[in-house]
C-alpha cells in the first residue's frame, strides 16, 4: 500500500511538472510567436472613436524628422501628410539633411508660425533639442514624438505624447525565428547600435527571449554606431564568423545593416550556411529576401504607421488618452509571401489596406 501511494505521488508530481508554465515547450512557444505575425494584419482600434474633423479644425502640426535624406522618413512623412489631408488640418514636414541647426530652425518656425503641435519624428531624439523644445512649450506648443521610443521606455520630460513602437516585440520575434529555424540550436550574432536610444531595449529583448527559449544557446553582440555601419559591420561580422564557425544566425536589428553583413558572409564562405533575419521592411532588403540573401524581414507598413501617428497626435489635441503604442502591426516576410511586397518591393505593399477604412471609421469621417 505504501509503495502504491508513493508511486501515485510521483506520478502526480510528474504530471504537475509537465503542466507547469516553466516546463512549456520552447519550440511551441517560438512557433506561436512566429505564427502570430505571419497572418495578414487586421485593424484593431487603438482607442475610442472621435470626431477628428471637428476637433482638428484650424489646427496646425509641424513635424521634424531626423533627416529627409532617409527613405524611411520620406515615406512615413508622406503617410502622415496624407492622413492629415483626409481629416483636413495643416500638416507641414520640415525638410532637413541631418543637421542640428536645421532642426533648430524647424522649432523656431513652428513657434513663429504659431503651430499647435511640434512632432519630433523618425529617430530624432528630443533630448538633442532640450532648450528649443522648452521654448516651444513656453510658447504654447504641444510636443510629440513619432516612431522613436520603444514601448518599454519613458518619454523625455520635454514630450507630451509619444507614438511608441514595439521594438521589443520585434526582438522577441527575431529570437523566436532564429530558435525555430535552427531546430532549437541557435548560435546567434546580434548586431545593434546603442547610440540609437530604442536599440537598447530592442537588443535586450532578443537576448532575453533567446535565454528564455534556450538558456545554454550561444549568443554574441556586436555594437556598431550608425555612423560606422559602412566601415565596422563587415569586418566585425567577418571576425565573429571566423572566430566561431558555429555561428548559424545573424540578427541585425535594422535591416539596412544587411547590406554590410552579406559581403562578410560571402568573403568567409558562409553565405547560405549562416542565415540572416532582421526588422524594418526596407524595400531593398525585401528584395534581398526574394533573392534568397536574407531569410526573413519583419515589415511594418509605413502607410499604416503614418495614419497611426496622426491618430495619436489628434488624440492629444482632442483631449483623449495617448495610445500605448502605434497601431501598426509587424508582419513576417519570407519566401512564403515575399512576392506580395512588390517586384521591386515597396514600403507599403503586402500589408493590405484594413487601416484605411479602420481609421476613417475611428475618426468618424464616413
Amino acid at each position: 500500500m505504501r509503495k502504491l501511494l508513493l508511486t501515485s505521488l510521483v506520478s502526480i508530481a510528474a504530471m504537475a511538472a509537465a503542466s507547469s508554465p516553466g516546463q512549456a515547450d520552447p519550440m511551441a512557444e517560438a512557433q506561436a510567436i512566429i505564427a502570430e505575425h505571419e497572418k495578414m494584419p487586421v485593424f484593431e482600434p487603438p482607442g475610442e472613436a472621435f470626431d477628428a474633423k471637428s476637433c482638428m479644425a484650424g489646427k496646425k502640426v509641424l513635424s521634424i524628422p531626423i533627416s529627409m535624406t532617409i527613405p524611411f522618413n520620406v515615406e512615413l512623412q508622406k503617410a502622415m501628410a496624407k492622413a492629415a489631408a483626409e481629416v483636413g488640418f495643416t500638416y507641414t514636414t520640415w525638410d532637413n539633411q541631418l543637421k542640428s541647426d536645421q532642426w533648430m530652425q524647424g522649432v523656431s518656425q513652428a513657434i513663429s508660425q504659431k503651430y499647435d503641435v511640434l512632432d519630433i519624428a523618425g529617430g530624432l531624439n528630443p533630448e538633442w533639442l532640450g532648450p528649443q523644445l522648452a521654448e516651444a512649450r513656453a510658447a504654447g506648443l504641444k510636443i510629440t514624438t513619432t516612431h522613436f521610443y520603444d514601448v518599454t521606455q519613458e518619454q523625455h520630460s520635454s514630450v507630451d505624447y509619444s507614438g511608441s513602437v514595439d521594438y521589443t516585440g520585434a526582438g522577441k520575434l527575431l529570437a523566436a525565428w532564429a530558435y525555430a529555424k535552427t531546430e532549437g540550436k541557435p548560435n546567434v550574432l546580434i548586431i545593434g547600435s546603442s547610440d540609437v536610444l530604442p536599440s537598447i531595449p530592442f537588443v535586450k529583448s532578443i537576448q532575453d527571449q533567446l535565454k528564455a527559449l534556450c538558456p545554454d544557446c550561444v549568443q554574441k553582440h556586436l555594437d556598431v554606431p550608425v555612423s560606422e555601419w559602412a566601415t565596422k559591420i563587415q569586418p566585425g561580422v567577418q571576425s565573429a564568423v571566423l572566430a566561431d564557425p558555429g555561428i548559424n544566425f545573424i540578427l541585425p536589428i535594422y535591416d539596412s545593416m544587411s547590406q554590410f553583413v552579406i559581403p562578410a558572409l560571402r568573403i568567409t564562405g558562409s553565405e547560405g550556411a549562416v542565415k540572416v533575419a532582421s526588422y524594418n521592411g526596407t524595400p531593398f532588403v525585401l528584395d534581398m529576401v526574394r533573392e534568397g540573401q536574407v531569410q526573413m524581414d519583419i515589415g511594418e507598413s509605413l502607410g499604416w504607421s503614418g495614419y497611426a501617428a496622426v491618430d495619436n497626435i489628434m488624440r492629444m489635441l482632442c483631449g483623449l488618452p495617448s495610445v500605448k503604442k502605434l497601431n501598426s502591426p509587424l508582419l513576417v516576410f519570407d519566401e512564403r509571401n515575399i512576392e506580395t511586397a512588390g517586384v521591386p518591393a515597396t514600403f507599403d505593399d503586402g500589408y493590405g489596406d484594413a487601416h484605411l477604412e479602420g481609421f476613417r471609421k475611428l475618426w468618424k469621417l464616413n
